[in-house]
């Protein structure tokens, strides 16, 4: 007759899947007349089935009929006197015996399986030390803990070659398959639960259950993704931490795509965060990268979930400071610094149903971005002739050919090129009637009744995409999106962006997120095939601007609040430069009566919009003109040229005389002279503010 115990194993077995690495180490360690090690251990986070592999090793051992010894280290105190009367009780001896004793003269195989071995860091040198050297070597000792052994392991000579160590990682996709399949889950559910779980075992036997017990007939992650289940979960990662910061930081950590010390201690608002930086690092479940560390994804779904249902207050603090930190590293230039800080701050939107769709989201696929180079012409073309056609490869040769430095080119690790992205200044084009996509952007531009002012620039970016999947969700296309972001940044006068795209559709929601309008009025035909097209007015909404809308949709905060949208949501005011110029008079006018700026067109222009956030109030709105006109006088008053123009300006408006022409007695001028140094002066003045108003950028002197 089986036993009970018999009868949980064959249960237990049934549903046991992979770990295929982890069973052979066991079974040849088992078989061995000298085992290559005596100690393997497995460590990996909570609920990553640390414990059912344990009972798979009990079952191995069992069906060689081996005697078998099995504790757990979280049922007694981590003492070196309570770790024997575990051992006692486990091996059915008296209290009198040394279980040392009885373990160091066996003369057969054993096994010792200790669980949650984490638990024994108090007592670990004692057990490394004193008690495992005296054990025999028949026996075969089995750790399983959520933490990696302790370095002084492994910088002893005489265990380095005895123990066995592996990370457990999640379930391959055939593995989890398997195991919803052995769990009796109708297949037209599996898509969603394994979409979900990442292959991480404990989430699979979570969202299983869920399925079993709801009889859903198709589990969707709104459905299953409940309260209830996350804490579930997050009890499971967060068990044992040390104090309400750790777990704070750790929630900083889910939030961000890769962290690191500075942007840690920033997010907590910390003067120092290596403490809390090294813990993070030691922890089993964050991965180590190049430039900081990571958490396994589900981890992080896990720990954001929970944080965002539990805490959205503290949820939208811990992004607004990474924000903060990214926008402080932000430089104007397009080179990998800056790639990489985009694709941080476009993770932080990985939480919006639009955006998560439209990206990929694996380290941007270790591509690098560099200039077009000769050898990579005939590679692109075969590209676009590939996915678009003959006739559309033969405008990407007209322009390979007149606007080389016009493409931006993805190259793999082997530097080989594997995707691109051709960025036309559509104003600045001799031709704009033999591309399709070129006179269709300008016949709409112009239908529209736009009007471009001086300086300012209109971007087609004419063509994008990857080798293999052309403009599908790809690293090649995570990237293009990226450079087009990097255009929008750093374009001086940028007026006007157009992207074609082969599937409008497709990219219509992550393109309405990001306030990209669609423009059928700008479609064209190339090959017999038609290409839909987006569009933003930057002169509407300045970069500066739109980052500040992402910022607030990517927590969710126009559609949770009450409260009326922020100002930096309305749209911008197009100054003619006929117009500014007539601003700038009455702002000089009135610079020392604030009152009277409130109505001044310039608090709407790009000029003051691009300097000031959503929060800002009106009187900081007039601030910042009043900043701005002094700042462009302080130019003039360090130039040779305009330094008699900046007298004339500063006795008039910044520290003015009672009269005009009393302002001509002090600088000891004719007053005709006074007052045509006032006309240049004010003239300087626009020009100085105007170049910033279209060109986005100071003007030195």
């Amino acid at each position: 007759m089986s036993s009970l115990m018999d009868r949980l194993m064959a249960k237990r077995h049934q549903r046991f899947v992979g770990r295929s690495v982890e069973l052979e180490l066991f079974q040849a360690a088992l078989t061995a007349d000298e085992p290559s090690f005596i100690m393997l251990y497995i460590y990996g986070p909570g609920g990553f089935g640390k414990t059912t592999l344990l009972n798979e090793y009990y079952r191995l051992a069992r069906e060689r009929e081996l005697p078998i010894i099995s504790i757990d280290a979280r049922n007694f105190d981590a003492t070196p006197d309570a770790f024997q009367t575990a051992l006692r009780t486990a091996m059915e001896i008296e209290p009198t015996q040394s279980p040392i004793e009885a373990l160091g003269v066996v003369d057969q195989r054993v096994v010792l399986l200790i669980d949650t071995f984490e638990q024994l860091f108090p007592i670990e040198s004692w057990l490394r030390d004193i008690f495992l050297p005296r054990l025999s070597e028949n026996v075969l000792i089995v750790g399983a803990g959520r933490a990696p052994l302790a370095s002084t392991w492994y910088s002893d000579p005489g265990w380095q070659d005895l123990i066995r160590t592996v990370a457990l990682r999640n379930l391959t996709h055939e593995e989890s398959h398997d195991y919803l399949v052995r769990r009796g889950i109708p297949e037209d559910q599996h898509e969603a639960i394994l979409a979900f779980a990442y292959g991480h075992p404990l989430a699979l036997s979570l969202m299983a259950d869920t399925a079993q017990q709801q009889q859903l007939p198709n589990v969707s992650l709104k459905k299953v993704n409940t309260p209830d289940m996350i804490r579930i979960l997050v009890e499971r990662f967060v068990k044992g931490v040390p104090s309400s910061r750790h777990r704070i930081a750790l929630e900083a950590c889910a939030l961000v795509r890769l962290m690191n010390e500075p942007l840690l201690a920033q997010m907590l608002d910390l003067p120092d965060a290596f403490d809390l930086f090294d813990w993070l690092r030691n922890l089993s479940f964050v991965e180590i990268a190049e430039n900081g560390i990571y958490l396994q994804e589900l981890t992080r779904e896990v720990l954001v979930t929970d944080l965002r249902w539990r805490n959205p207050e503290g949820y939208m603090r811990l992004h607004q400071r990474a924000r903060d930190y990214y926008f402080s590293k932000l430089r104007p230039k397009q080179d990998s610094e800056q790639a990489r800080l985009l694709y941080d701050l476009i993770y932080l939107h990985k939480d919006n149903p639009a955006v998560r769709a439209a990206f990929d989201w694996q380290q941007r696929g270790n591509l690098s971005i560099t200039e077009l180079m000769i050898e990579d012409v005939p590679v692109l073309l075969d590209m676009v002739r590939q996915h678009e056609g003959e006739e559309s490869a033969h405008f990407a040769h007209h322009w390979f050919e007149r606007q080389p430095n016009s493409v931006r080119v993805l190259r793999d690790s082997n530097e080989q090129a594997v995707g691109f992205i051709m960025t036309l200044t559509v104003n600045k084009l001799d031709d704009l009637t033999t591309d399709p996509a070129v006179a269709a952007v300008w016949q709409a531009f112009n239908t529209a009744g736009y009007k471009l002012r001086s300086g300012e620039n209109i971007l087609l970016f004419r063509f994008w995409m990857g080798q293999k999947a052309y403009q599908t969700v790809s690293p090649e296309q995570t990237n293009c999106f990226i450079v087009a972001v990097q255009y929008y940044l750093t374009t001086p006068g940028l007026a006007y962006t157009y992207l074609p795209v082969a599937n409008p559709d497709f990219w219509f929601p992550v393109f309405s997120y990001a306030n990209l309008t669609r423009l059928p009025e700008a479609d064209f035909n190339v090959g017999g095939r038609h290409y839909g097209m987006y569009g933003h007015d930057w002169r509407a909404e300045p970069p500066s601007a739109w980052l500040d809308m992402l910022s607030l949709r990517e927590v969710g905060a126009q559609a949770d609040s009450d409260a009326p949208p922020a100002r930096r949501l309305e749209p911008t005011i197009v100054l003619s430069q006929e117009e500014f110029e007539e601003a700038i008079v009455e702002a000089l006018k009135s610079l020392l009566r604030p009152d009277e700026l409130v109505d001044n067109p310039l608090l709407r222009s790009r000029l003051v919009i691009q300097r000031t956030t959503s929060n800002d109030n009106e009187r900081t709105l007039i601030q910042t003109l009043q900043n701005l006109i002094r700042d462009a006088a302080e130019v003039m008053k360090a130039h040779p040229r305009d330094g008699k123009y900046y007298q004339a300006l500063h006795y008039t408006y910044f520290h003015p005389a009672p009269t005009q022409e009393q302002a001509a007695e002090i600088l000891d001028l004719p007053f005709s002279t006074f007052r045509r140094h006032l006309k240049n002066g004010i003239t300087r003045i626009a020009e100085i503010l105007w170049q910033q108003e279209v060109g986005g950028i100071e003007v030195a002197s």
